[in-house]
């Protein structure tokens, strides 16, 4: 897939995702031992643009599983359409039980969802598990069969197996530990805050009519920002989002009332705007 990690670099730029070396390391690696790659860290940070730009580079099919509380089998491997079963059923009343059977229980019926979907065909897919914490526990016994042997067992149908092995993508946010079994199959790879010089080069890179001084005394200020004991610190999404508004306003530096003027975009509870309010000081940054 990869040659080198300086490969991996370069062509996750070319989608507009700069990488820290860690993160080319460990994408080199997963893609190299055919590992699924979970990915921690706070919201924001570019879990999920990881997996869309790695697909971008692969020219490969992106195939998302949104975990939420309450995802069960259904949602996350395949079910049956009961209702095309049911018409089947109704036009059948001839034929035996036996052949009926048959027939519903046949690929014609079966609606795959995002887990069986990456393991069908032959065409190269990343499939992202995105927000695994927020499914519940018994989510993750669904996936060992998956991330051990890419493969899924259908009752009815025996065992589909993967002809190419997708690339796995699994994200977390940390808000519960996720089982021992699971992290086992994974490679391991934390993302956190960037560091200022390349937080300023995604600011350059995703905003670049924004002036550079202005550019680096934002990331300076968000920087502050994260330092303080705030409910919800700002993400490197909201230090762009930060970035376009000061564009928008026509700001020209970051002065005590653009900064008041504008808190809501990088801060989103309002015991944190007064904090944040209470205790900057611009000067200092």
């Amino acid at each position: 897939m990869f040659a080198s990690v300086d490969e991996v670099t370069t062509r996750l730029a070319e989608t507009g995702y700069l990488a820290s070396p860690a993160v080319a390391t460990t994408v080199f690696l997963a893609a190299r031992l055919g590992k699924p790659l979970l990915v921690e860290g706070p919201a924001g940070v570019g879990k999920t643009e990881l997996a869309k730009a790695v697909a971008e580079i692969s020219d490969a099919r992106l195939i998302r599983l949104q975990c939420y509380e309450g995802v069960d089998e259904s949602r996350a491997l395949y079910e049956w359409n009961h209702a095309k079963q049911l018409l089947r059923i109704t036009a059948g009343r001839d034929e035996t039980w036996d052949q009926t059977r048959t027939d519903i229980f046949s690929e014609e019926f079966l609606l795959s969802r995002p887990l069986l979907t990456a393991i069908r065909g032959d065409d190269a897919k990343v499939l992202l598990i995105d927000e695994m914490d927020k499914a519940d526990v018994e989510v993750e016994g669904l996936l060992l069969e998956v991330l051990s042997d890419f493969q899924v067992t259908v009752p009815e149908l025996g065992t589909i197996a993967a002809t190419q092995h997708p690339f796995v993508v699994l994200t977390s946010n940390a808000s519960r530990e996720l089982s021992e079994a699971l992290r086992r199959r994974c490679l391991f790879l934390h993302i956190g805050f960037p560091e200022e010089e390349l937080e300023r080069r995604i600011v350059a890179l995703k905003v670049p009519e924004l002036d550079s001084v202005l550019a680096e005394s934002l990331v300076r200020v968000v920087g502050a920002l994260r330092a303080m004991d705030l409910r919800k610190v700002p993400s490197v999404a909201e230090t762009v989002d930060w970035a376009r508004t000061l564009l928008a306003l026509g700001a020209d530096r970051l002065d005590e009332e653009v900064v008041r003027a504008s808190l809501g975009v990088v801060l989103k509870h309002q015991e944190d705007v007064n904090t944040a309010t209470a205790k900057l000081d611009l000067d200092a940054v």
